[in-house]
């Protein structure tokens, strides 16, 4: 079955702590394609972290910062790419994703998500207020909803969502 559309990226979208960086670097190789984390790539451009850049100069300016390492990379080819929580958020990276890769957002059940992620100081936007949390989640369920496929990874493995996430992918490019 045929779509006609011949994606040259994958993206693993979604909340944080769903497993994108995991789920990611696994399909990477075993699809023997490069593995690029949008994050880790914010803070080797930046030279800092980026807990660092949202106390230093403000989620605006990560923000502009992570649209511009985003379209960067949606540029390339052959690449499975883990994109921060709030990347697709933007519209301009979310249209030049679109464009260029099979989207593939992520989910876990808040309860799931606050075990993995604990009280993690490098996530600037978590606390491990679960009220706090899950008023974040909700304010983008919406978003990752609306975005093309969804796999569930509460109390699943890294590796059987990989295989979930490789299914998509290949049938995509039959």
């Amino acid at each position: 079955m045929t779509s006609g559309f011949d994606p040259s990226n994958l993206v693993l979208a979604g909340f944080m702590g769903t497993g994108k960086s995991t789920v990611g670097r696994i399909v990477a190789a075993r699809l023997e394609l490069a593995f690029v984390d949008t994050d880790a790539e914010i803070e080797r451009r930046a030279g800092r972290t980026i807990a660092a850049i949202f106390a230093q100069d403000g989620e605006a300016a990560f923000r502009r910062l992570e649209a511009e390492v985003c379209q960067q990379v949606a540029a390339g080819r052959g690449q499975v790419i883990a994109v921060g929580g709030g990347a697709l958020l933007d519209e301009s990276t979310r249209r030049a994703f679109a464009q260029s890769s099979l989207i593939v957002c992520l989910t876990a059940s808040l309860d799931e998500i606050l075990r993995r992620v604990g009280d993690d100081p490098a996530r600037p936007l978590f606390s491990a207020d679960r009220e706090r949390l899950a008023a974040l989640y909700a304010t983008r369920a919406a978003h990752y909803a609306a975005l093309p496929h969804t796999v569930d990874t509460t109390a699943r493995t890294p590796a059987d969502v990989a295989g979930e996430v490789i299914h998509l992918w290949t049938h995509q490019q039959s």
